[in-house]
């Protein structure tokens, strides 16, 4: 079973940047798709970006050119860069670690076994 913790989030003005962490046990990332994934007051939750099957990111167009996904196996870490937030950006963020990831007209959802970190809230004011 995967074990997810996240960091990083906080509170910034519109315009500004956030990155955010998420530590995996072990070979999490040789065995799942990585991913980030939002959730804002009475929204569903949405995919943010991830890491492919075949190692490609996939960003939701939302983000896509503000947000930067990336990976480090030997510290068994997942990064999310945030640059140019917008107040929209508003949620709680979790990291995920899924079987497949199953792209929709919408983004992306985990298909499969698939498990989520605790979230860490990320609040821009305009």
């Amino acid at each position: 079973q995967a074990q997810l913790v996240e960091s990083g989030g906080g509170s910034v003005q519109a315009g500004g940047s956030l990155r955010l962490s998420c530590g995996t046990s072990e070979n999490t990332e040789k065995n799942y798709c990585m991913g980030w994934f939002r959730q804002a007051p009475g929204k569903m939750r949405e995919g943010v970006a991830a890491i492919d099957s075949d190692g490609s990111p996939t960003y939701a167009a939302s983000v896509k050119g503000r947000f930067s996904i990336s990976q480090d196996n030997a510290k068994n870490m997942i990064y999310l860069q945030m640059d140019n937030l917008r107040p929209e950006d508003t949620a709680m963020y979790y990291c995920a670690a899924t079987q497949r990831l199953l792209h929709t007209s919408e983004g992306f959802v985990p298909d499969g076994t698939h498990y989520w970190g605790q979230g860490t809230q990320v609040t821009v004011s305009s």
